[in-house]
């Protein structure tokens, strides 16, 4: 078995004093996949403001996905859109998939230090789906895509601000994350990463969200947040 595939050793993330978790995909499992509907709602968005057909639109979300972090960092430098719009339209979802998770909830209250929700989402989107998982009252902070001036993660810019904002010291910190490239950043800085993976594979991925053999900068990989965790408390 690989490292990054190993149960988490707790003298690992002994040092560990700040947790910074993603929100989506990461606080709550692939298999709800909230994230579909936001992902539509950004497709619909595309389209009307583009006037294009929803697949040319689809294919113009993704592409400036991957180019700048997220859809609405390429709308803004491409289209100058309102990001305060967008991000309201995008997020007019159904959170009801959301169940509360107390074993979650007490995993994250339980670990020491400093807990952080780390997302290119709003905090208003952040705030309502920790709410629905009621885990919200576990964390410290939120810094989303508003406070890091609309710049997304992966740059590098985004996470000094957000250390710098909060006084992480970065050698003892762990992040966690579903997207690789998200965890690049992070592991240079000298923190612990974290992959959250999905259960099964039966979802559709772009090739660069697949974690690779070659990804050193993943400590670990896990499908499941909660009994992760558990493992280091």
């Amino acid at each position: 078995m690989s490292k990054t595939t190993a149960a988490p050793m707790p003298a690992d993330f002994a040092h560990v004093r700040d947790w910074v978790f993603d929100l989506d995909n990461t606080l709550y499992p692939h298999h709800i996949d909230l994230f579909a509907q936001i992902d539509r709602n950004m497709t619909a968005y595309v389209s009307a403001l583009l006037q294009m057909e929803p697949g040319d639109a689809k294919r113009l979300q993704k592409q400036y996905y991957l180019e700048h972090g997220t859809t609405l960092q390429g709308l803004m430098i491409h289209h100058k859109v309102d990001p305060n719009d967008f991000l309201e339209k995008a997020h007019a979802i159904d959170y009801s998939p959301l169940l509360p998770h107390p074993e979650l909830g007490a995993a994250i209250k339980a670990l020491p230090g400093r807990k952080f929700i780390f997302t290119n989402g709003s905090v208003k989107h952040a705030e309502t789906a920790a709410r629905a998982l009621g885990i919200l009252d576990n964390f410290d902070d939120i810094f989303d895509i508003v406070a890091a001036d609309f710049v997304p993660k992966p740059a590098s810019a985004t996470y000094d601000k957000f250390m710098g904002l909060h006084r992480v010291d970065t050698a003892h910190a762990a992040m966690f994350e579903d997207l690789p490239r998200n965890l690049t950043v992070p592991k240079a800085l000298g923190m612990r990463t974290v992959l959250l993976v999905p259960q099964n594979l039966e979802h559709a991925f772009e090739r660069w969200e697949i974690a690779g053999e070659d990804d050193d900068h993943i400590d670990y990989v896990t499908s499941d947040l909660t009994g992760f965790l558990n493992q280091l408390i």
